[in-house]
């Protein structure tokens, strides 16, 4: 039985990011992964300026950008109150939103993922692709031994600590016992990667008309990954699904958007209902979650990547900080996790029941919306929370009064 200092279960963005972020420290890392082959799943692509910072500081930026990531500068919400070309001069710098941060980042997540776990592999980590059941073994006093199977062969791995960045069906959350409280959103969330598109921008936009609430993001080379929340229905289950969010981005209050609908698929289309999962205890002894084993956030407001980076900073600092590797160590990093999620949790419900109720009245309360944001410092610091990091907004933007407040305008 060989034994590493770390075992990674899951080589995803958080997994693979700890993993290129511990090995060259000296600390030897075992990643194990299912996966042979990183597959599209219409997962986040997007990453905020805040989730751009703690790539940065890990490192990674070159890496990401070798992947086909590319910088996004500016954020245009668009929508059937406001002229398109008052609502291009109005959108969000996003490279001034934070020091020495460019803007956000667009990336495909199995080019990021496949490029993540390389780049862990050449700095020195160990990597198994390709496994099969993963059980994690631990008594009291003892160190945690990990057991896979591999190509019918069972091995067992003794480490001092395992990190489960295993995604939303965790092996090793549910190994521990640790629930998740959920919640499901009313917002029904479909994706799609589209390619020579000719959209001729690196600006990403959001916005609403009619009974669709819609979402662009532009990377490199041609490829624009589309978003569409509506109404459940034929349009977003049946066979004709992808041609439906094509047709829907045929859109009057947004300049040239037929290129958009006139691209190409490069993916799958799915639909899906969003959800909010958490916990406050991500961590035990000789263990500590990570990325979406630990809780999500609701795609809604694409805060999936920089949740992933934020996790990933934050365990490591734990982990190169000193030898004290024990739950008690981890304290910090569940206490601003739990923050951050519950910050972010009011930032989606917001933002859901602004743009995804396609009423009359909704559209009321968006031009209210729209038209005070600016001059109001609670309802501004609570909206730019989700681009500049959680943290960043006062506390009374979060409270209830503030959240009543911007559901009541009419």
């Amino acid at each position: 039985m060989e034994q590493f200092d770390v075992v990674v279960v899951g080589g995803g963005i958080a997994g693979s990011s700890i993993a290129a972020a511990l090995a060259p420290a000296g600390v030897s890392v075992l990643v194990l992964e299912r996966q042979t082959t990183y597959r599209d799943k219409v997962r986040g692509e997007y990453m905020q300026p805040w989730g751009v910072a703690e790539m940065l500081r890990l490192g990674l930026e070159q890496t990401l950008l070798e992947a086909g990531g590319g910088y996004t500068n500016a954020f245009v919400t668009y929508g059937e109150h406001i002229d398109p070309v008052t609502a291009e001069a109005s959108a969000i710098p996003l490279g001034m939103l934070l020091p020495d941060v460019p803007g956000a980042m667009c990336v495909g997540h199995p080019q990021a993922s496949e490029a993540l776990n390389t780049l862990a592999q050449q700095r020195g980590a160990h990597i198994v692709r390709g496994v099969g059941d993963v059980d994690m073994i631990a008594a009291p006093d003892t160190s945690p031994v990990v057991r896979y199977e591999l190509d019918g062969i069972v091995y067992e791995v003794p480490c001092r600590l395992v990190i489960g960045a295993d995604g939303r069906q965790s092996t090793v959350r549910r190994a521990l016992g640790i629930p998740l409280a959920q919640i499901e959103s009313r917002a029904t969330l479909g994706g799609l990667l589209v390619k020579d598109a000719d959209w001729g921008s690196d600006a990403a936009f959001l916005g609403n008309e009619g009974n669709r609430h819609f979402l662009a993001f532009p990377r490199p080379n041609g490829y624009v990954r589309l978003y569409l929340a509506c109404e459940p229905g034929p349009a977003t289950a049946g066979p004709e699904r992808t041609q439906h969010m094509l047709d829907a981005f045929r859109l009057k209050c947004v300049p040239n958007s037929e290129r958009l609908a006139n691209a190409q698929p490069a993916g799958p289309c799915s639909f899906y209902v969003g959800t909010d999962a958490w916990t406050d205890r991500p961590m035990a002894d000789g263990v500590v979650l990570v990325g979406d084993a630990a809780g999500w956030s609701d795609p809604l407001i694409g805060e999936g990547l920089s949740v992933a980076m934020r996790d990933a900073r934050a365990v490591t600092d734990v982990l190169l900080a000193g030898d004290d590797w024990s739950a008690a160590a981890f304290e910090g990093y569940a206490e601003e996790r739990s923050e951050r999620m519950r910050r972010l949790r009011v930032v989606v419900h917001v933002a859901t029941e602004l743009r995804c109720t396609f009423t009359p009245e909704g559209q009321a309360r968006r031009v209210a919306f729209s038209g005070q944001m600016m001059s109001d410092g609670l309802m501004l610091g609570l909206m730019l929370s989700s681009l500049a990091g959680p943290e960043m907004g006062p506390a009374e933007s979060f409270e209830a009064e503030n959240v009543q407040r911007i559901l009541a305008l009419a």
